[in-house]
């Protein structure tokens, strides 16, 4: 069957998409908060096969200095097929013009991103909401 990309919100069903972010697995993630931060990212990708979303994501950008990919996510049964890259190759692509592309990743995920021209940040900082969390889950450390 082949892919239809939507780059619109339009008609998105935030269940869904809360759907695909815990099959993936990338957390639970409530809708309403989803429809924020998607109304809120400049460039956005929906991928989907018979009508079922099977592949997003989207990036924060101010426009000129700085484009940031989140959140890129793919059904299981999707995942391995070269569809993460295309995803994220046509986030770089929108994003084109920023004088910095900066890409957030999972633990364990760098080698993928790596792959696609994404160089590790030696100034990289956070403060998450669940500190001890995160640093539980690999995402930040003491030193």
């Amino acid at each position: 069957m082949p892919l239809i990309w939507s780059y619109s919100i339009d008609g998105l069903d935030w269940n869904e998409l809360a759907a695909l972010y815990d099959a993936a697995p990338l957390g639970s993630k409530n809708p309403s908060g989803l429809k924020t931060a998607f109304t809120n990212s400049m460039f956005k990708c929906f991928v989907y096969e018979d009508e079922k979303l099977v592949g997003v994501g989207r990036a924060l950008a101010d426009g000129v200095d700085c484009s940031y990919i989140c959140d890129v996510a793919l059904l299981p049964s999707h995942q391995g097929l070269g569809l993460g890259k295309q995803i994220v190759a046509k986030l770089v692509e929108l994003s084109r013009g920023h004088k910095k592309i900066i890409l957030y990743s999972v633990p364990g995920k760098e080698s993928f991103y790596k792959k696609l021209g994404f160089k590790r940040m030696s100034t990289a900082m956070a403060i998450f909401e669940d500190q001890a969390g995160a640093q539980e889950r690999g995402y930040v450390n003491e030193t």
